[in-house]
C-alpha cells in the first residue's frame, strides 16, 4: 500500500507562484509512476502532470506547458509540482496519485493509489 499526502495549496494572486508535494508512505515511489490531477467546480478531475519515478520521463497537458515543473526527491519520497505563473482558470483541488510501474499515463482510471486533494485557489 502506498498512502499520499498532497501540501502546498493556498490562495495566491495571478501570477503568483506555488509548489505542491505529495509525500509518500508505505513504500518507495522508485518503480512507480506519479500523476498530478485537478479538479474544478462542476468540472470533471482533469490530468495535469506525470513522472515517471525511474525512467524520468514527464509529461504536462497542454494549458500547463511551460508555467508547472514536475519533480521528485529521492530521498524524502516526495513528488512536487513548482506551478508558475498561476491564473484564475488554474484554481482547483490537485490530487497526486501513483500506479506501479514506470509507465505514466494520462487518465486517472490507471492511477491506483490517491492522495485527499489540496486546494489551490488562484484570485485574479
Amino acid at each position: 500500500q502506498v498512502q499520499l499526502v498532497e501540501s502546498g495549496g493556498g490562495l495566491v494572486q495571478a501570477g503568483d507562484s506555488l509548489r505542491l508535494s505529495c509525500a509518500a508512505s508505505g513504500r518507495a515511489l522508485s518503480g512507480y509512476a506519479v500523476g498530478w490531477f485537478r479538479q474544478a467546480p462542476g468540472k470533471e478531475r482533469e490530468f495535469v502532470a506525470a513522472i515517471s519515478w525511474s525512467v524520468l520521463s514527464t509529461d504536462y497537458a497542454d494549458p500547463v506547458k511551460g508555467r508547472f515543473s514536475i519533480s521528485k526527491n529521492n530521498a524524502k519520497n516526495t513528488v512536487y509540482l513548482q506551478m508558475n505563473s498561476l491564473k484564475p482558470e488554474d484554481t482547483a483541488v490537485y490530487y497526486c496519485a501513483a500506479r506501479g510501474g514506470s509507465t505514466w499515463y494520462r487518465g486517472e482510471y490507471a492511477y491506483r493509489y490517491w492522495g485527499q486533494g489540496t486546494q489551490v485557489t488562484v484570485s485574479s
